[in-house]
C-alpha cells in the first residue's frame, strides 16, 4: 500500500474513533504474531504439524497420555513463553486511556492487552488466557510460570497440589465451550457499539467471528485492519491490509493530534 493511501485511510480511522461514542476493538492472532507468538492455524503452524483431533478437551480430561502430549505441545510450540506487547497493543491501551474504548474482545490467549495497560475488566477473552492454569476439580488458579517450572522438573501431566485434580491451561481447547458469561458480554458490547475495529483476524473462527456481524447488524461502522482478506471486507467502512502495529501507531498519532486541536 502506498504511503499516501495509508495516510488517507489511517486519518479516516482516526476520524471514526473521534466521532464514535462506543468503540469496540476485536483482536486476533495477527496482533500477537507481531510479538513473536505463533499463529497455530497459519501455514507452518502447530496445527499443520499436529492433528488437532489428538488435542481435544475430551481427550485432555480422560487420558493422562493425551495430557502429557498436550503440555509438551504447548511448551514446545511457544504459546506459553513470555512475550512483550507491540505497537498495536499499546495503541489499543492508549484508546482506553483517552476514553475512546468501550472494550476489547480478543481471540488471543496471551494476556498482552493487559500487559500493555488495558484494564482487566475491559478485555473480554473469548478463548481464555494461557498465562493462567486452572484446576478442573477445585478451580484454584495458578500462574503458568509455576506449572512450567514443575514441567521442567520432570512432571509430565501436573495435578493440583491441593486436591490432586487435573490442571488445565485456562484457554479454550478444541471441543470445549467458550466461557459463556464472557461470550454474552461480548455479544452485548458488539450489539451496542457504533464503531467496531477488527485488528489481525481473518474472521473465520466462530462464534468469535459473529461479533463484527452483530455490530454491523446494529448499525455500527466497521474497520478491518488485517494482512489477508476476510469474509467481511466488502462490508467494511475502512479496509487496511497492512501490519497491525504500523497501522495502529499511525492511527493513534492522528487521534492525539485531532484531540489536541479540539481542545
Amino acid at each position: 500500500m502506498v504511503v499516501q493511501e495509508l495516510t488517507y485511510l489511517t486519518n479516516k480511522v482516526a476520524d471514526l474513533i473521534i466521532e464514535a461514542r462506543r468503540s469496540v476493538v476485536f483482536t486476533g492472532a495477527g496482533v500477537s504474531t507481531e510479538s513473536g507468538i505463533p499463529d497455530f492455524r497459519s501455514p507452518g503452524g502447530i496445527w499443520s504439524k499436529c492433528n488437532p483431533d489428538e488435542f481435544t478437551y475430551q481427550k485432555f480430561v480422560s487420558d493422562s497420555e493425551a495430557r502429557k502430549k498436550h503440555w509438551q505441545m504447548l511448551t514446545s510450540g511457544g504459546l506459553t513463553k513470555e512475550a512483550e506487547p507491540n505497537a498495536a497493543h499499546y495503541a489499543i491501551a492508549e484508546l482506553e486511556e483517552l476514553g475512546k474504548l468501550d472494550c476489547v474482545i480478543t481471540q488471543n490467549v496471551d494476556n498482552l492487552h493487559q500487559k500493555a495497560g488495558n484494564s482487566g475488566n475491559k478485555v473480554l477473552e473469548l478463548h481464555g488466557n494461557m498465562r493462567r492454569v486452572v484446576c478442573l476439580k477445585c478451580h484454584r488458579q495458578f500462574a503458568v510460570g509455576e506449572i512450567l517450572y514443575r514441567l521442567k522438573q520432570g512432571e509430565e501431566a501436573p495435578n493440583c497440589p491441593d486436591c490432586h485434580g487435573i490442571l488445565k491451561p485456562d484457554a479454550v481447547l478444541f471441543g470445549e465451550a467458550l466461557p459463556q458469561e464472557t461470550l454474552r458480554e461480548a455479544v452485548h458490547h458488539a450489539r451496542n457499539c457504533d464503531l467496531f475495529i477488527v485488528i489481525g483476524s481473518t474472521l473465520v473462527i466462530y462464534p468469535a467471528a459473529y461479533m463484527p456481524i452483530y455490530a454491523k447488524e446494529a448499525g455500527a461502522k466497521l474497520v478491518i485492519i488485517n494482512l489477508s482478506s476476510t469474509p467481511l471486507d466488502q462490508q467494511a467502512t475502512v479496509l487496511i491490509r497492512e501490519k497491525a502495529g504500523e497501522v495502529m501507531g499511525r492511527v493513534m498519532e492522528k487521534v492525539r493530534d485531532k484531540l489536541k486541536m479540539a481542545t
